[in-house]
């Protein structure tokens, strides 16, 4: 008789490559409103580290390297397709979005869960969204 597999708990982090770290740490940190855990210097990689946090716990590592090579992006292209951040009020955060300068796509019901979201993009291009979730 085979044995239980094991279980994942939870999403420990995920990680980012940037093309312009101090441009990236800036929209993650002031736009996005994730807090700093850590951030270092990597001489060796000629590489920044920046680790953060959303309140949950959940990380989000940043890197940048010295000229990363580009990555397509469209929405159906295989493998990550979009990083989607859980919000209480969609309008709200919506608002304070495009007021820091980000365009936002029109706000969506999800057919199946009847949940509201909307994507944007990180400076890099990378598909992000908002999943409403009221309390």
């Amino acid at each position: 008789m085979a044995a239980a597999s094991p279980v994942l708990q939870s999403v420990h982090h995920v990680a980012l490559i940037c093309s312009d770290y101090l441009k990236s740490k800036d929209f993650y940190v002031n736009v996005l409103g994730l807090a700093v855990v850590a951030e270092n210097y990597r001489a060796a990689r000629d590489s920044w580290k920046l680790d953060l946090a959303l309140p949950d716990g959940t990380r989000l590592e940043l890197f940048s390297f010295p000229n990363p090579p580009a990555r397509p992006s469209r929405p159906e292209a295989c493998g990550l397709r979009h990083l989607a951040f859980v919000v209480r009020d969609l309008d709200a955060y919506v608002a304070w979005l495009e007021a820091n300068g980000v365009a936002v796509e029109p706000i969506r019901v999800d057919e199946f869960t009847h949940k509201r979201f909307t994507f944007f993009q990180d400076p890099d291009g990378l598909p992000l969204e908002l999943y409403e979730l009221p309390e």
